[in-house]
C-alpha cells in the first residue's frame, strides 16, 4: 500500500522504454556504462529506444578477469562492492578528464557500472549484483552516488538479465529525476517488476545532492516498502550488505525493542556469546553479534515515527552493535534468512518471557503444520536459543527455561528440544540486570527521574541527555533530582 500511496505522488508512472528515452533526450546527460556479467543489458535499453548517441559516451565490458584487472585494479572478488566502486571511480574520472573543458559547461556527467552473477548454466551460484551510479546533478557539479545491491530470484538466466535491465534504467533515471526526493527513488527502483523477481537489500546515497539523507532511514525504506525482507547498518551509520558480513560466520541475534538499549540488553548479549563461543562448532570461529529490530515492533502504535526510529538506532550505535531491521516477525524466517549467507551455527538469544510466547500455539494458526512445522523450519540447522531468566519484581522468582510452565501436550516437544541443545539456559546473569525492564526506563526518563541513568550504559544515557531522546527533558530531570 506505501508502495502505492508513494507512487501516486509522483503524479504519474512511466514504463522503462519512457524512462531510457527520457534520459536519451535530456542534452544535459552524457556518460558511459561499464557492465561486467549478464551482458550488456542496461545499456541495451539506451540503444534500443533511440537517441543514445546524445547519451552515451562508451559503453565497455570486461568480461575477462585479466582485462578487467589491467583496468580497474585487482580486487578479491569480482562480485563485491570494491569492484563496483573501483568501476565507477575510474570510468567517471576518465570522462570528466576527457570531456570537461570541451562540453562540461553545459553537461550533466554520469557513469553507471554494474558487476553482476546471472544464474550459471548448472544454477549452483548465487544470483546476485553490485549497481551503482556516480553522477553531477548539475552540469560542475560535485559528484553524487547511489549504490544498491540486488538479489536475482528468477529460475532463468535470461528473465534475471531482463530484470537486471529494468532495475538499472530505473536506478538511472531515479538518480537524474528524483535525486531531490530520494525516497520516492527508492520507491521507483522496482517499478515494472515485483518483489518475486528482484529484492534490493542495500543502498547508499552519497555525495552533494545526498548531503541530508540519512542512509539508516533508507535502509529503514527498503524493508517498509517491501524491496526487500531485512537491511543492515552498521555503529557509525554505514549501511552494510548483509552477505558481506555474515558470510562464514557464526552469528548471535538479539531481538529486541531497544527503547531504550538498557543494561538487561548487554547482559544478555555477553551470557549468550560466553555459552555460545564455547560450542564445540564455534569455538575459535568469528562470531557476528547483531541487534535486530522488526517491522512490526516500529509499527507497533500504527505508523512508524522516524525520530523514535533514529533515537532508538543512536542509541545501539553507542553500543557498537550493527543493527539489523527485518520483515521476519517469525522467528523461523529470520532463521532461513540468515542460513543463506552462512553454513556455521546461529543463535538468537531472548528473555525467558519471549520463549513462553515462542509456545503460544496462536501464532501458528496460519502454518499448515502449525506449531510442529515453524519448530521443524526454525530449529533445522541446529540454531541455538539462549535463553535469560525472568525475575518476578514481587517474589523474586526465577524464571528460566527449565522451569517454564509448558501446556502439557507441548512438554515432550519442549524437552525434546531441550536434550539436543537447542534450548538453553543462561546461568552466568549479573542479579542486577534482573532488575532492569526497559518500560520502566522509559517512564522514568519521560518522568524526570534520574535513576533511569543506572540502568542503560553510560554512553547510552549521555547520548539520550544530549539529545533529548525518549521525551528526556534536562528541566524537568533537574527539577525531580
Amino acid at each position: 500500500m506505501l508502495r502505492s500511496h508513494l507512487k501516486n505522488q509522483a503524479n504519474e508512472s512511466i514504463d522503462t522504454h519512457q524512462k531510457a528515452l527520457g534520459v536519451n533526450l535530456d542534452p544535459r546527460r552524457y556518460g558511459t556504462f561499464a557492465e561486467i556479467g549478464a551482458g550488456q543489458e542496461v545499456v541495451r535499453w539506451f540503444f534500443r529506444v533511440g537517441g543514445g548517441a546524445g547519451t552515451i559516451a562508451k559503453s565497455i565490458s570486461a568480461y575477462d578477469m585479466k582485462v578487467s584487472d589491467a583496468i580497474y585494479g585487482r580486487a578479491s572478488r569480482y562480485v563485491c562492492r570494491e569492484r563496483l566502486q573501483a568501476m565507477l571511480d575510474y570510468e567517471h574520472t576518465l570522462n570528466l578528464d576527457r570531456l570537461r573543458e570541451v562540453r562540461g559547461d553545459t553537461t550533466a556527467f554520469f557513469t553507471f557500472a554494474d558487476t553482476v552473477s546471472a544464474r550459471n548454466y548448472k544454477g549452483t551460484n548465487e544470483c546476485h549484483g553490485w549497481m551503482g551510479i556516480k553522477f553531477q546533478a548539475h552540469p560542475r557539479d560535485d559528484d553524487s552516488q547511489i549504490i544498491i545491491h540486488v538479489r536475482m530470484l528468477d529460475g532463468e538466466a535470461a528473465l534475471q538479465q531482463e530484470a537486471l535491465g529494468i532495475v538499472g534504467v530505473n536506478l538511472i533515471h531515479g538518480a537524474f529525476a528524483l535525486h531531490h526526493e530520494p525516497e520516492l527513488l527508492v520507491d521507483s527502483l522496482l517499478d515494472g517488476l515485483n518483489t518475486s523477481r528482484i529484492e534490493i537489500d542495500m543502498i547508499e546515497f552519497s555525495g552533494i545532492a545526498f548531503r541530508h539523507v540519512d542512509n539508516r532511514l533508507m535502509s529503514l525504506k527498503l524493508v517498509e516498502l517491501g524491496l526487500s525482507g531485512a537491511a543492515m547498518f552498521a555503529s557509525n551509520g554505514e549501511v552494510l550488505q548483509p552477505s558481506e558480513i555474515f558470510y562464514r560466520k557464526a552469528i548471535l541475534v538479539e531481538r529486541g525493542s531497544f527503547r531504550p538499549v538498557c543494561n538487561v540488553n548487554l547482559d544478555m548479549l555477553r551470557c549468550a556469546h560466553e555459552k555460545f563461543s564455547q560450542l564445540p562448532s564455534v569455538a575459535g570461529k568469528e562470531i557476528v553479534q547483531v541487534m535486530e529490530i522488526t517491522m512490526n515492533n516500529l509499527k507497533s502504535e500504527g505508523q512508524i515515527d522516524l525520530l523514535d526510529f533514529l533515537a532508538r538506532a543512536d542509541v545501539m550505535a553507542t553500543c557498537g552493535m550493527p543493527v539489523l531491521i527485518s520483515d521476519y516477525s517469525r522467528y523461523f524466517r529470520l532463521a532461513a534468512y540468515l542460513s543463506r549467507y552462512t553454513k556455521e551455527t546461529i543463535a538468537i538469544t531472548m528473555g525467558a518471557g519471549s520463549l513462553m510466547e515462542l509456545f503460544d500455539e496462536k501464532y501458528y494458526t496460519t502454518l499448515e503444520g502449525g506449531i510442529l512445522e515453524s519448530f521443524g523450519r526454525l530449529f533445522k540447522n541446529d540454531l541455538k536459543i539462549y535463553v535469560y531468566p525472568l525475575q518476578n519484581q514481587e517474589t523474586g522468582e526465577l524464571m528460566t527455561s527449565d522451569s517454564l510452565e509448558i501446556k502439557p501436550e507441548l512438554r515432550q516437544l519442549y524437552g525434546y528440544l531441550q536434550d539436543r541443545g537447542g534450548i538453553n539456559h543462561l546461568d552466568n546473569f549479573d542479579p542486577e540486570c534482573l532488575k532492569v525492564f526497559s518500560r520502566e526506563v522509559l517512564a522514568k526518563i519521560k518522568s524526570g527521574d534520574s535513576h533511569w541513568e543506572s540502568m542503560v550504559p553510560d554512553s547510552v544515557a549521555e547520548v539520550i541527555k544530549r539529545k533529548n531522546y525518549f521525551d528526556y527533558r534536562s528541566d524537568v530531570s533537574s527539577q525531580a533530582g
